[in-house]
């Protein structure tokens, strides 16, 4: 496996990173274990996760995804980069969510519990909450950087006007910089390439893109008739809507169909194909790759080895080129 730049800094992380928010929900901790196993013995050294995770659970579940991991790294910490997020709803109580100091601050001390670390190596926001200052978060994260329990400091799901008020905002208090920004991005969401994605460019920012298969729509197994089937991303507790109103529609169908024939022509696993398309765009880092079942992971991986024919990419481009369109960011 690969280890690259992270963005300006003089950080290296393997080329593919493994996300975790299936594990606690879509998979159990002894699931989960074999993913992290196999990631591991496929050169995976970055690790993401968030403190609200699993994904699609409630704040009963919240924080669920990160014990898992913190009992899995035990004895191996310093083996792996690890990055998690916060704003999530973490309790029923107003400050229990959200970006305000007091929640930044009280957050990050319960994820490194969770954890078993003293430190994680990158901490991000993960989703804005519409009412705490771009300052007042800044400035959170700040003190959470110079603490020493984060390496560095990055963002989640900003868009490009956000994280270019942000640096400069950063650069007039004299503070820490998000040095890296993880947007969702695949060949069904391409909005992020037109104003994001040459800003990140401009100023050295890692980019650590999610979503790189669609929620597993570009793996080819769903089929758009009878909606989708119980137990996958499209129905998953809390989160399955979201993700149907993301990609179930025929437009997006009616594109994995053509990508799966340029694939087969290819004589490549549009899921390795999926993953090798994210992963050729210069201004990307690492794309973080998600499982609910070991064997998953295989043909994510293999994106790793895998060279895109440019020729094949300008086709898969010139396909996709409508999913560069619109504004939304979720």
């Amino acid at each position: 496996m690969q280890h690259v730049r992270y963005g300006k800094t003089g950080l290296q992380v393997s080329r593919l990173c493994l996300g975790t928010m299936t594990f606690g929900l879509q998979s159990d901790e002894a699931t989960s274990f074999k993913i992290l196993d196999a990631a591991a013995e496929g050169g995976i050294t970055f690790l993401d996760t968030a403190d609200v995770y699993p994904l699609g659970g409630t704040p009963d579940t919240a924080g669920r995804t990160e014990a898992i991991i913190g009992k899995w790294l035990r004895g191996k910490r310093d083996n792996f980069i690890v990055a998690t997020k916060c704003s999530g709803k973490m309790g029923n109580l107003p400050w229990q969510q959200g970006l305000s100091r007091k929640h930044v601050l009280d957050a990050i001390d319960a994820s490194l519990k969770r954890l078993g670390t003293d430190y994680v190596d990158l901490y991000q926001v993960h989703l804005l909450d519409g009412i705490t200052p771009t300052d007042e978060i800044l400035e959170a994260f700040d003190t959470v950087f110079r603490s020493g329990k984060a390496r560095y400091i990055g963002c989640s799901n900003y868009q490009a006007w956000r994280l270019a008020r942000s640096l400069g905002r950063s650069e007039a208090l004299g503070i820490a910089k998000f040095i890296s920004v993880q947007p969702r991005y695949n060949l069904l969401f391409r909005q992020f390439e037109r104003e994001l994605f040459p800003l990140c460019e401009e100023e050295g920012i890692a980019v650590i893109p999610y979503n790189p298969l669609a929620g597993g729509l570009l793996t080819g197994k769903h089929k758009g008739a009878g909606g989708p089937p119980e137990g996958s991303r499209f129905t998953l507790g809390t989160a399955g809507q979201m993700y149907t109103d993301r990609y179930w529609h025929e437009r997006e169908f009616t594109a994995i169909e053509s990508i799966s024939k340029l694939a087969k022509e290819a004589g490549v696993d549009i899921t390795t194909l999926a993953v090798a398309w994210v992963a050729a765009n210069p201004v990307i880092t690492s794309p973080i790759l998600g499982a609910s079942k070991p064997e998953q992971l295989k043909a994510s991986m293999a994106a790793a080895e895998y060279k895109l024919d440019p020729a094949l990419k300008a086709k898969l481009d010139e396909l996709t080129y409508e999913f560069r369109m619109g504004d939304a960011i979720r």
